[in-house]
């Protein structure tokens, strides 16, 4: 029952575009193919076979090899293989080769596939021996291709009994030479002026009489010459054109390029590699490598190559151990455009279980110039937003297959996983608020963004976010105490307004949030020529705690679900601080209150500081 429910689960899924197509070719490979035979054949198996089959009709053949290239799990089911046998060359060998049958399953299978099919599976080493002999008996011996036929005539063989022709000559009559035949030249002779061409054979057709007519009519003018002289003056155009070409790259070389200089100028420069990925067997040594220099590390033994380095300690473990190899050193001995230490980054890569070696980048290591620009005031800042930017990749992926699932857009899900989906969305939507949050912190704090610039009334500010958190304040009697009544209150600032209202929000929600019930928090200001200043009672629990550790991001720091941020309060009063310098104020603790300056509008400044009390 639970075969046949994922098998309709599947099939519901639309399979209109191409995408989908493919999405449900594979998931029903994955699943026929590990279903045992003895599973029967239901309505639903029945129906699976027939959707591939139109599937296959609309998939190439080379899509099809590449998704039963790389499957989830071996292929293990005799039906589904042998109908895989019967397709195209390309798809029979990926299925073939990915298949994992019992012995009493490929020796029933056998006798059933196509004589092409038998060919392919006569390539695996991995067969039973019953296998192999009942593919001796069955006449299947081809295990690689044939001899390529020699250049040249052996003595012992047979004279042929006529010549074969060998490559023709042009001759200068373009019909000839195309492969056009006389009654077509004559179709389009009967005129000067033949009509316009309706298709490109059409016109490759006028174009070949034109120019037959052009040729004509100069061996009339000139009986000298000769056709041979048109091709003569082809060839030495495009020579002209190919010598003309390299002068122009050796003028535009760029400047990474080793051996220029006066002494070299007429030299061709030598490209020096600066990356090289690669893939290596199982003993480490490099099997394949991309771009142009591929040829000159393929064949490459990273553990020889880290002793030129004096570091094979650390390599030779971390190959025997299967670890990951990260910045280990080498040197390579060769090409010189390949020659010299390098930094190997790679990790081992399986499949079906067994190792198959390494997969990687060479890199050169950084010069000491580019080291010592890394290492300035802003390079953790550097290195801890790539390391957000790697972070956000598979949160991004996993909060998006999430609510793919919840929103049922691939086709129906049970609820219970609907109600996991969603939660799984809504944590990742938390984790990446919080990235975002440390993103600003880390650019904030070395300098890269500043605080829009602008002007905006903090009083509105202030009595607007109190009214936002009264939803929490209220029924907990907690909240803010006010100095003076705020609608009666002017306190102009040089800051944009969205700037104010993110940062006060962020102090007072992290306030309230840590407020007891039945706490009031006070909160005062004062104005003065260059600053505006507030000042904010601390919760009795942030009182408690050391000056130096109020700013800091402690573990389990998340009590309270109105505290922003998933880092915490510490974390929290700490961007706030640096939201507050990047304005050009400043956010500390004095005692037992946070005070908090923001430079002041002096112009549309009070006179003096509000002293009425009101609570809100």
């Amino acid at each position: 029952m639970h075969f046949d429910d994922r098998l309709a689960t599947v099939l519901r899924l639309p399979s209109s575009g191409e995408g989908m197509a493919r999405i449900q070719f594979r998931q029903l490979v994955d699943i026929l193919g590990s279903a045992p035979d003895r599973a029967g054949r239901s309505e639903t198996v029945e129906a699976a076979f027939a959707q591939l089959e139109r599937l296959a009709r609309r998939l190439p053949a080379g899509e099809r090899a590449r998704l039963l290239r790389h499957p989830l799990q071996p292929l293990s089911n005799a039906r589904l293989l042998g109908w895989l046998a019967e397709a195209e060359p390309d798809v029979a060998s990926a299925a073939i080769a990915s298949a994992r049958l019992r012995d009493e399953e490929w020796l029933a299978l056998v006798p059933r596939l196509p004589v092409r099919a038998r060919g392919i599976l006569r390539h695996r080493r991995d067969l039973p021996a019953g296998v192999d002999h009942l593919l001796e008996q069955l006449g299947v011996h081809d295990r690689g291709l044939p001899a390529a036929p020699s250049a040249e005539p052996l003595p012992e063989d047979p004279i042929p009994e006529s010549v074969q022709p060998g490559p023709r000559l042009p001759t200068g009559d373009i019909a000839a030479d195309q492969d056009i035949s006389a009654d077509v030249m004559k179709l389009l002779e009967f005129d000067d002026q033949p009509p316009p061409p309706t298709s490109l054979s059409d016109w490759a057709r006028a174009r070949a009489v034109q120019q037959q007519k052009e040729l004509q009519h100069k061996v009339a003018a000139d009986p000298a010459a000769s056709p041979r002289e048109g091709i003569g003056a082809i060839v030495r155009r495009i020579e002209e054109f190919r010598k003309a070409r390299e002068k122009k790259a050796l003028a535009q070389a760029p400047a990474d390029l080793t051996g220029i200089g006066p002494e070299s100028a007429s030299a061709p420069a030598q490209r020096t590699a600066s990356a090289i990925d690669f893939t290596t067997d199982v003993e480490g040594r490099i099997d394949w490598a991309d771009g142009p220099h591929a040829p000159s590390v393929t064949g490459l033994d990273l553990a020889l190559a880290a002793e030129e380095a004096d570091c094979v300690s650390d390599l030779a473990h971390s190959l025997r151990q299967r670890f990951a190899i990260q910045g280990a050193h080498i040197v390579v001995t060769g090409a010189p455009a390949v020659s010299g230490p390098w930094r190997v980054d790679a990790v081992a890569r399986f499949r079906h279980g067994r190792f198959e070696g390494y997969c990687g980048r060479l890199r050169r290591p950084a010069s000491a110039a580019e080291t010592a620009g890394r290492s300035g005031p802003h390079a953790e800042a550097e290195r801890m937003r790539e390391v957000l930017h790697e972070l956000r990749t598979p949160a991004n992926a996993i909060q998006v297959a999430a609510e793919i699932i919840q929103q049922q857009l691939y086709g129906p899900a049970p609820h219970e996983y609907r109600a996991l989906a969603a939660a799984i969305a809504g944590d990742c939507a938390h984790i990446l608020a919080g990235f975002e949050e440390l993103d600003r912190l880390v650019k904030l704090e070395s300098g890269v963004q500043a605080m829009e610039a602008g002007k905006c009334d903090l009083a509105h500010v202030l009595a607007q976010t109190i009214v936002q958190l009264r939803a929490w304040t209220e029924p907990r009697n907690s909240g803010f105490s006010l100095a003076a009544d705020l609608a009666a209150t002017r306190l102009p600032v040089r800051l944009a307004k969205v700037e104010a209202e993110r940062l006060i929000w962020r102090l007072l929600a992290a306030l309230a949030g840590s407020a007891a019930p039945g706490e009031m928090l006070r909160i005062g200001w004062l104005v003065r020529p260059e600053a505006v200043e507030l000042s904010i009672a601390l919760p009795a629990a942030l009182v408690e705690r050391e000056p130096d550790a109020l700013f800091d991001a402690i573990a389990g720091d998340r009590e309270q679900s109105l505290a922003a941020g998933m880092f915490g309060i510490g974390f929290t009063l700490r961007l706030a601080t640096a939201e507050a310098t990047a304005a050009g104020g400043s956010l500390h603790r004095v005692g037992d209150v946070l005070r908090l300056s923001l430079p002041a509008l002096a112009a549309d400044a009070p006179d003096g500081p509000a002293m009425s009390s009101h609570r809100s």
